[in-house]
């Protein structure tokens, strides 16, 4: 009975997961294109053509639509089933790690805005401050008052991570004379920080540069990629270190120590 329950919320939360994901490409498209979350209802960004319930439904649409509009034909970014996917994955991994509780509805929450961040970022290499500054406030608020990190690790997580970036920032416009680290990266320190705390900052950083690094060399020397001068945000990597190091930040760095 035990196991049939643990099975059944784990479902019920992977497809909660995959409910929401499709929530955060209205707002990673919506953001991008500049209209109202709220309103128009949803319909093809190419023949704006109103969708109907069944074009809506997460993973499954894509797959009965082939992947196309019903109207036009027009291709259906791949982004729609990879955040679909991501955000039920999230979901579920939480779940196993931490059970159902404040930190699972934190995460959960924070995760979300990670998700919203990274693809908006990919698309635009932009990280809005009106989502980051907020989101790191509250990031701070959370690991003050629900998680366990408490506020002095989490305000020395986030001061430690934004300053570090701010020195790398200058540091390379210094030696190279551009510009090698945006500022929302930053900012966006401010956030992930906060959420980790100082202590295993160190351990976020390094799996986003990994996570960053593997990629990178992938898309540089790819057909439609331009040798070292290609430009790559870091905004994605540093999310999904973030979330790799919440998940088992504790576990690897004692693997790492021990």
């Amino acid at each position: 009975m035990i196991f049939s329950s643990t099975l059944a919320t784990a479902a019920f939360l992977f497809v909660l997961g995959l409910v929401l994901g499709s929530f955060y490409n209205v707002c990673i498209h919506r953001y991008l294109s500049g209209e109202s979350i709220v309103s128009p209802s949803s319909h093809c960004p190419g023949c704006l053509t109103r969708l109907r319930w069944w074009e809506n439904l997460p993973l499954v649409s894509y797959v009965l639509l082939r992947g196309k509009c019903r109207s036009c034909g027009q291709a259906i970014s791949p982004r729609y089933p990879a955040v679909e996917l991501i955000s039920g994955i999230w979901l579920l991994a939480l779940y196993l790690e931490f059970g159902l509780g404040g930190a699972w509805a934190v995460h959960l929450v924070f995760g979300g805005l990670l998700i919203v961040l990274s693809f908006i970022d990919l698309e635009s290499f932009v990280l809005p401050d009106v989502m980051v500054l907020p989101g790191a406030v509250g990031a701070f608020a959370c690991a003050a008052l629900i998680l366990d990190l408490g506020w002095r690790d989490s305000l020395l997580g986030a001061l430690a991570g934004a300053g570090a970036f701010f020195l790398l920032q200058k540091g390379y416009k210094l030696l190279k004379g551009v510009e090698g680290l945006g500022s929302g990266d930053i900012k966006l320190m401010l956030l992930l920080g906060a959420l980790v705390g100082w202590r295993l900052l160190p351990l976020m950083i390094f799996l986003s540069a990994i996570c960053g690094l593997a990629v990178s060399l992938i898309y540089i020397y790819s057909p439609k990629g331009r040798g070292m001068q290609t430009a790559i945000p870091f905004g994605p990597f540093l999310s999904l270190g973030t979330m790799l190091t919440i998940l088992w930040g504790p576990e690897i760095w004692q693997w790492y120590l021990y």
